[in-house]
Parts: structure tokens; sequence; C-alpha cells
């Protein structure tokens, strides 16, 4: 009887551990459709706010067609480079694009590789690459001096942004709503999983700001229900100078709505700072 009580417990204990090993393997495999959630229907334009806008389609340097729009402000104050987060297309950011352009900014805003009308599939590096071209587009044919061009990024587009800013000289940036790294966020969702050792992916902001010099904003809600407060709050305090911090209330997706007066305003002096 004791001898079959141990090759039970030996026999469950194997296959919860093969259960186990099934399962971080499956999260290995799939680790790209639980980072990018891309929709390709495009369910508004700025037009439909209001705001006048030009379609554009420029080319990546690996040959990817991306989409992008251009929003132009009048009495130009600077030029923001947007970058969104993970997930939907640019036509779920039109609230985000009024305000910017409310404030004098003109805006250009793309999909990364994967979403909306852009070819090819989301990788890291590729929207990292996305972004490089993006920029160069707008420097080199929309003529934008780059003292006068903003990095925005929000969620896994704050990292997209810092990258770029550790590569070109912007007037400044603003990290909204910003994670320190996929493995540690993913390490807080799954704290059953060695994440930080099989995670693909890394989009290490927290890596980043300590080496980017020009002027920062970060932006956080405590309210955050999908990016805790305190990955804001640790990007801040490892970012170098200089560099502010504007608390807002709020869910994830809506906060800057929620906060729009408080948001606005405090967007409105980091960008006469720095422009």
């Amino acid at each position: 009887m004791e001898i079959k009580i141990r090759r039970m417990v030996y026999t469950i204990i194997i296959g919860l551990a093969l259960g186990y090993l099934l399962l971080v393997g499956f999260v290995y495999i799939k680790q790209g459709s639980m980072v990018y959630y891309p929709t390709k229907d495009i369910e508004g334009t700025p037009s439909d706010i209001g705001l006048k806008y030009e379609e554009i389609t420029l080319k990546t340097r690996d040959s990817v067609n991306l989409s992008a729009w251009y929003v132009p402000a009048k009495d130009e104050r600077g030029v923001l480079l947007f970058c969104h987060g993970n997930a939907g297309n640019i036509s779920h950011r039109l609230d985000s694009i009024r305000i910017f352009h409310a404030l004098g900014l003109s805006v250009l805003i793309f999909d990364y590789r994967g979403y909306g009308k852009s070819e090819g599939f989301p990788t890291e590096e590729g929207t990292y690459l996305d972004a490089e071209s993006v920029w160069e587009y707008l420097v080199s044919v929309k003529g934008a001096r780059p003292e006068k061009i903003i990095l925005f990024g929000r969620s896994m587009g704050s990292s997209v942004a810092a990258e770029l800013a550790l590569r070109h000289p912007a007037a400044g940036i603003i990290i909204e709503s910003g994670f320190k790294s996929i493995p540690a966020l993913g390490a807080e969702f799954f704290p059953y999983l060695p994440v930080r050792l099989i995670s693909r992916f890394k989009y290490a902001t927290i890596d980043k700001v300590s080496m980017i010099n020009i002027p920062k904003l970060f932006i956080h809600s405590p309210q955050d229900e999908m990016i805790p407060y305190e990955h804001g709050a640790a990007l801040f305090k490892n970012a170098a100078e200089p560099k502010e911090f504007l608390q807002i209330t709020g869910g994830h997706n809506e906060g800057f709505l929620t906060s729009e007066k408080i948001y606005t305003e405090g967007l409105d002096r980091f960008i006469a700072k720095v422009l």
C-alpha cells in the first residue's frame, strides 16, 4: 500500500511538472499575441472631429509600408510625434489628437507594422524601426526641425518614444502611463511563471530614461488598472534631469480624459518650457 501511495504521489508530481512546463512553453510561444493587440479597421479619422489631415504612407528601412496621419496646427508651436500603445490603431486616438492640436501642436501619428493599414507583423525591433522611419520622414520630408519636435509615447509607445529619444535630439519627450519593462510588468501579472527568464520582449524603458538627456514629462494615474502607478514613479525616479511628473486620475485608457483640465494644463506648461 505504501509503495502504491508513493507511486501515486510521484505520478501526480510528474504530471504537475509536465503541465507547468507545457504552460511555460505555451506562454513562450504565444508571447507576441499577449503583447500586441492590433486591429485593422479604421473606425474614424481626424475629419470626424473637425480637423484637416493628410493621410500618409511611408516606407521603413526594411521596406514595410506604414500608415500615418499628419494633422497640421494653425500657428504651430511645434510638432508631436505620437507613438501609441499596444492595442487598436491610430483611429482610436482621436481624443488625444484633439487635445494636442488644441495646444498648438501639429501631430504625426502612425501605426506600427501590423496595425491599421500598415503592412507586416509587429516585433519589438520592428516598432523601433517604424518610429525611426517616421522621424526621418518628419525631418526630411516635412522639414520639421528637431528642436521643434516633441516625442510622445503612451503605454507601450512610451518605450518606443524613449528609444527614439536615445537616437535623436528632440525638444522633449512625454512618457504617459509607461512601464518599467515587459518582464517587470509580466512578473506582476503572472507571478507563478518565470517571466523574466522566458520573455522575448524587453521594452525596457527603465534602462533608457537614465540615458535620455532631453526634458522629460512623466504622466501617470494611481488608478491605472493596467500599468501600476509604481511603474511610472520608478521611471521618474530613475530618469536623468531635467524631468517633471504629472499625476492624473482615472483608468489606463481614459485617465487623460477624466483629468483633462489638469492634463492639458500640465502639457501646456511643459510644451511652453521645451519649445
